[in-house]
């Protein structure tokens, strides 16, 4: 179950005519997507999830892989909570071997400052229930005792879990379609149908679905379809790179954070590599029009992003992509049906050395494969999950690389409030309007 994330090159496994008519469009078949049309359906709704490109095709199958608890929001984590639930009950439903393992997770300190931090949130994770605790150096050395340089302290997470996200997403989507959800691959979403200023369904690039509720889970490029309809997101989209080594001998099971790079187990028997804390921002419209509520962000951490001046052709927020079109003309959408950016080769051949530093016994690491995604950010490093200005138009983005464990959970919360029902949590710190009405944007705990 080696895998790798899903790529334009695929052909499309979900066609067919759309619907006329529905109880729910579902914008995007990422996991927040699918998740959200699966917990409608099994609500009795009629739905259909259109999409751009392929299922999973994005950031939900480039993703870490990590489930986790540990280092959350204290607003997320009941919620990751019950994300935790539902996928452990999908993974008994589905017919793919998805690699869901609790493994815990283990971020290393780098200084007596991070070990301050993982103190000032434990008391967050005793409050949900969460057994988090902070390893000694003898405690981290049993735990890995490979490593060539043991940290003083960890924070770890015995009960987190992992999965292997291009496996997971798609076996999510199976068990969709079997609960009578259609699923419409290379369809994009040009716009809203919108009548008396309420939703009345939407137009694709292959005709009219009419529908009173609309869920826009478009990740990266949420943004840009909300803007068409003059409803402004302060949403960023950052490069972030992967590399997956061949198969190694076990150094740890945990899905772990290093000063310099994360790693963690995957079901091959190899490792998933990612740069710890390091991104890239491509500048463009959005960014500069964004920037006064990022700035709580950058002040945290100054040095986190590395800035480049444009965006490759195409991107969300890349100067030449078109920001208004009208429901006839062809959109970004369908210019770029896959969001792909290009890993940097010095980046990846870096995680492979690092990681080699890191474990020596494990000589030259090889890599079989590497890949880069690009992760939808808000200001305060939280999600938007919320009903939006327009009437019956729900969205749920913003994830900022905590979609994919916490996936199950908001897409249930998303499938209630397209049907006007409770959420089921405290849903404050989610909601659309904190952008407009003078919350003061403070980013989630410094973990």
């Amino acid at each position: 179950m080696g895998g790798f994330p899903i790529t334009a090159s695929q052909a499309p496994r979900y066609t067919g005519p759309l619907p006329e008519a529905v109880d729910l469009v579902v914008i995007g078949a990422g996991v927040i997507g699918i998740c959200t049309a699966l917990l409608a359906a099994r609500r009795g709704a009629r739905v259909v999830v259109l999409e751009k490109g392929l299922v999973a095709a994005e950031q939900s199958s480039r993703n870490w892989g990590w489930i986790r608890q540990q280092g959350r929001d204290p607003a997320e984590m009941p919620i990751m909570a019950e994300a935790q639930r539902i996928w452990q009950d999908l993974s008994r439903e589905t017919n793919a071997q998805i690699g869901l393992t609790q493994s815990g997770t283990t971020y290393f300190a780098r200084s007596e400052k991070a070990v301050r931090g993982y103190e000032n949130w434990l008391p967050h994770a005793a409050a949900n229930g969460v057994d988090s605790k902070i390893l000694s150096r003898a405690e981290v050395q049993a735990l890995y005792p490979d490593l060539a340089q043991v940290p003083q302290a960890a924070l770890h997470t015995a009960t987190d879990f992992r999965a292997e996200p291009w496996v997971a997403v798609p076996a999510l989507a199976e068990i969709a379609l079997r609960e009578g959800v259609q699923i419409i691959e290379h369809c994009a979403v040009r716009c809203l149908d919108i009548t008396d200023g309420k939703v009345a369904g939407v137009v694709a690039e292959k005709g009219t679905v009419r529908s009173p509720r609309v869920v826009l889970a478009g990740g990266a490029w949420s943004s840009l379809f909300l803007r068409n309809h003059g409803v402004a997101l302060p949403q960023l989209s950052v490069r972030s790179q992967v590399a997956a080594t061949v198969p190694l001998p076990d150094v740890g099971q945990c899905a772990a954070s290093t000063p310099n790079l994360a790693f963690r187990r995957r079901a091959d028997g190899g490792y998933t590599l990612a740069p710890n804390m390091t991104s890239e921002l491509f500048v463009g419209p959005d960014a500069f029009r964004a920037l006064p509520k990022f700035l709580a962000q950058l002040r945290l951490d100054p040095f986190g992003c590395r800035i480049k001046p444009y965006g490759p052709k195409g991107f969300p927020d890349a100067w030449g992509t078109r920001r208004r079109w009208a429901a006839d003309e062809e959109t970004p959408f369908e210019r770029m049906r896959i969001l792909d950016p290009k890993p940097v080769p010095r980046i990846i051949a870096k995680l492979a050395r690092d990681f080699a530093t890191l474990f020596p016994k494990l000589g030259k690491v090889e890599l079989k494969a590497s890949w880069a995604g690009m992760i939808d950010t808000m200001p305060d490093i939280v999600p938007v999950v919320d009903h939006t200005p327009i009437e019956g138009l729900i969205v749920g983005t913003g994830m900022s690389g905590h979609g994919f464990g916490i996936g199950p959970a908001m897409g249930r919360v998303l499938a209630d409030l397209a049907a006007d029902r409770p959420a089921g949590h405290d849903m404050s710190r989610f909601r659309f309007a904190r952008f407009t009405d003078g919350t003061p944007m403070v980013p989630g705990p410094d973990v």
